[in-house]
Formats: structure tokens, C-alpha cells, sequence
């Protein structure tokens, strides 16, 4: 992966935008933004629970949407693989937030807030991972790098 521009500032803004979105939605409406929960309710069966989850998500796309149009060109990294490739890791992706009871905005910017323990053994299971997988992928199998 190549980083092709390093922005403190926005990634500063970008943080701050997220833990007051996801407090707002925790004041407000009583919900945890935990992208995997928010998903997994949209996709059930429909009740009136779904409609602020796929009002969430289709926010979260069209933000993106937004984002390239205002900035066409301007990605945080060029990752070089084939879109198979990363089709395949979000599919990997889906069934390690389902097997870890939620995913790093859950458990890392929602639960750690809230000082659950269950969220700091989850983010620091994610973390120890993570590391473990970029260790191997790039020492031992040579690629990424």
C-alpha cells in the first residue's frame, strides 16, 4: 500500500466528525453506530427499527459519493490489488465482525467510550491481529511491500 497523501488535519476533522456523530446518535436516539449492528438490522426481517439503519447507510455511501465527486481522484491509499481481491477481504471482513460480536466502530470508538471491558478485550483482540496479519503478508509472504 502506498500512501499517497498524509493529511493530519482531515483525519483529525474526520475523527472528531465520527465520535460526534456517533454520540449524537447515542444521546439521541439511544444507538450504538456499530456499522456491523446497524447492517445486521437493516438486513433482518423489516420493522420499525430498519428505517434509521438504512437512512445511516445510505448516508455513509453518499458521503462517499460526495467525497469523489467534490475531490475525483483524491483516494487515502492505492491499495494495487484486483477489486476481487478486496471484495474477497470484506467478505472476510463481515464474518470477523460476526464472530467478534461487532466490529472496530462498535467496539472501538462506541464501547471503549462507554468503558466496556468486553470492547477492550475485542479492540485489542482486532489490533494483535492485524499486526500479526500485516507481519505475515509482508515478511513472511513478500507481498505489500
Amino acid at each position: 500500500m502506498t500512501i499517497v497523501h498524509f493529511t493530519p488535519i482531515s483525519g483529525l476533522i474526520g475523527g472528531v466528525l465520527i465520535g460526534a456523530s456517533s454520540s449524537l446518535l447515542l444521546w439521541l436516539n439511544g444507538r450504538i453506530a456499530g456499522i456491523s449492528g446497524i447492517v445486521t438490522g437493516a438486513l433482518a426481517r423489516p420493522s420499525k427499527d430498519s428505517a434509521w439503519r438504512w437512512l445511516f447507510l445510505v448516508g455513509m455511501l453518499v458521503g462517499a459519493v460526495v467525497e469523489f465527486w467534490l475531490w475525483p481522484g483524491n483516494r487515502a491509499f492505492d491499495g494495487g490489488l484486483p477489486w476481487p481481491v478486496f471484495l474477497l477481504a470484506g467478505v472476510l471482513v463481515g464474518f470477523g465482525t460476526n464472530l467478534g460480536s461487532g466490529c472496530t466502530s462498535g467496539h472501538g470508538v462506541c464501547g471503549l467510550a462507554r468503558l466496556s471491558p468486553r470492547s477492550l478485550v475485542a479492540v485489542l483482540t482486532f489490533m494483535a491481529t492485524g499486526t500479526l496479519t500485516v507481519f505475515i503478508v509482508r515478511h513472511i509472504f513478500g507481498a505489500g511491500s
